[in-house]
């Protein structure tokens, strides 16, 4: 006989464990910006932040740990300047690249 699995009983999934190194980060963030969903770009920076420790990424950006957590969750909207404070802080650049000229 089979048994039923409780949904609620299991644990839920942090993709912020799954980067653990930086290829793994440069590889997900690349994905996320190929999809160009801005809300899933927020979220991504704040798995990023929180794979490389909330509190460190707090102390560099001189921002409160719990406001980070606030800022990068789902349907968050942070501020332009809290998103390149962040970036900064996990060594990540965002280049501009030209695919052509526009006619």
């Amino acid at each position: 006989m089979t048994q039923k699995i409780n949904v609620s009983s299991l644990p839920e999934f942090d993709l912020s464990e799954q980067l653990r190194t930086d290829d793994d980060i440069a590889e997900y963030l690349t994905m996320v910006l190929e999809e160009g969903d801005t809300d899933e770009l927020i979220r991504a920076i704040g798995y990023i932040a929180k794979a490389r420790g909330m509190s460190q990424i707090a102390q560099q950006t001189g921002l409160g740990r719990e406001s980070l957590y606030k800022s990068f969750r789902a349907g968050a909207k942070p501020q332009a300047e809290t998103i390149f404070k962040v970036l900064k802080a996990i060594n990540i650049d965002l280049r501009a690249v030209s695919h052509g000229s526009i006619a």
